[in-house]
């Protein structure tokens, strides 16, 4: 089953309110996570699904209307807050946006593949928690160059890469 967008900041959304053409707007979330909208002050959109999100600004906006509050919509425009770095002993290292949630293997095809010297099996994924940094160890070399059986190769042993991700190839 496929996980809900989150939203990032860096990211575009477009907040649509039925009706409502001066609360139409694209909004770009800030490097704290947030926006503000009219009428409803800073919205906390870190981590939020754009149906969350329509939710805070209903309520936000209930106060100036009688009865029910229009439709509100927000989609993600542009995904470009979603970005992982992998660093080390791959081909081209850097800083990636692939607009959609991908595995490790992914991620290090995105940076041109291990080089010939990489250790696959001592991968490390440093992710920001909060205020925390957490270390996540991967050994892929199996599922990577092919040697691994089919029951070995799970959602576990090749993890999934969060916005903001620091992948190190040793």
């Amino acid at each position: 089953m496929l996980r809900p967008y989150t939203i990032n900041p860096g990211d575009d959304i477009e907040v649509y309110v039925w009706g409502e053409d001066r609360l139409q707007r694209t909004i770009r979330i800030l490097p704290d996570g947030t926006f503000s909208f009219p009428l409803v002050g800073k919205v906390y959109a870190l981590g939020q699904s754009p149906s969350q999100i329509e939710d805070v600004i209903t309520k936000g906006l209930a106060s100036q209307y009688r009865g029910q509050v229009p439709q509100v919509t927000v989609s993600v425009r542009s995904p470009s807050g979603f970005q992982f770095t992998v660093a080390g002993k791959v081909k081209s290292p850097g800083t990636f946006s692939p607009g959609r949630y991908i595995n490790l293997i992914e991620a290090l095809s995105y940076a041109g593949g291990p080089d010939e010297f990489a250790s696959l099996d001592s991968i490390t994924i440093i992710r920001k928690s909060g205020n925390n940094l957490v270390t996540i160890r991967a050994r892929i070399s199996g599922a990577y160059k092919g040697g691994a059986a089919a029951r070995e190769i799970t959602a576990n042993s090749i993890p999934q890469i969060e916005s903001g991700d620091t992948v190190i190839v040793p």
